[in-house]
């Protein structure tokens, strides 16, 4: 009898084991690519989540084998369709995954956006010795990205010197590269930070024959005042760089 009861229990979990395994699989290729370093917060705690569920059809024979492949199945749903909607709205893609913080401005400690992003100055000099950075009089711009990660322009004379540079004299106050145009609409908030007019960027766009907002996926005012504009995708899916 008992050795009928654990038979039954060994062959139970090898298949829920099999088929869990392979619709995690599945799942896998359908929600992405993404390195674990390049997971937001959120996408994070989703695949938690659905390991947890995966962990829990495997292992609980208490659990209705079908009821957590279905909740399996709609977490996957839901978090395609969140990251669906992301791309779509800016407006949510904020709410899921939080914007950038910047923690250097102009080489002074953004103290707002340590509290923000609830990181104390020995947390920052720790995230910046990551980047090969040991003092803070080195950086002109930090960024706190939204993988957690520490994104860092350092000041024009700290930089590595190139071919380019040996003839070029670097500029007292570059830019911060930011984004100014995203799916086809004007960030003005980003070009207000910047002291930038939207006839600035319009004349700019004339420049590069380009003739409407509305025609661009992603424009960025870069360091030295220029601007790199991104058409929206062409018939062969590839976004067009305007020259």
């Amino acid at each position: 009898m008992m050795e009928n009861f654990w038979e039954a229990n060994f062959l139970d979990i090898v298949f829920r084991s099999v088929i869990t395994f392979i619709v995690i699989l599945v799942l896998a290729r359908i929600i992405g690519k993404k390195q674990l370093s390049q997971l937001t917060f959120f996408h994070y705690i989703t695949g938690i989540t659905i390991g947890s569920i995966a962990g829990e059809i495997t292992t609980q024979i208490k659990t209705p084998f079908f009821d957590g492949i279905i909740a399996l199945s709609c977490w996957t749903i839901l978090t395609l369709l969140m990251s669906f909607i992301s791309i779509k709205s800016t407006k949510i893609r904020v709410i899921v995954d939080d914007r950038p913080t910047i923690l250097i401005q102009n080489g002074m400690i953004n103290q707002h956006g340590l509290k923000k992003a609830r990181l104390h100055v020995d947390e920052l000099a720790m995230l910046l010795r990551e980047q090969g950075v040991f003092s803070f009089d080195e950086v002109h711009y930090a960024v706190f990205e939204t993988n957690g990660e520490l994104s860092v322009m350092k000041k024009p004379e700290n930089n590595p010197a190139t071919k380019k540079d040996i003839k070029a004299d670097y500029p007292n106050s570059p830019l911060f590269p930011t984004e100014v145009i995203s799916d086809g609409k004007i960030v003005e908030k980003n070009l207000s930070e910047l002291n930038l007019t939207e006839d600035w960027l319009l004349n700019k766009l004339k420049k590069k024959n380009v003739k409407k907002v509305e025609d661009v996926f992603f424009a960025q005012v870069l360091e030295d005042g220029s601007l790199y504009v991104s058409l929206f995708n062409n018939r062969q899916g590839l976004s067009k760089k305007s020259k």
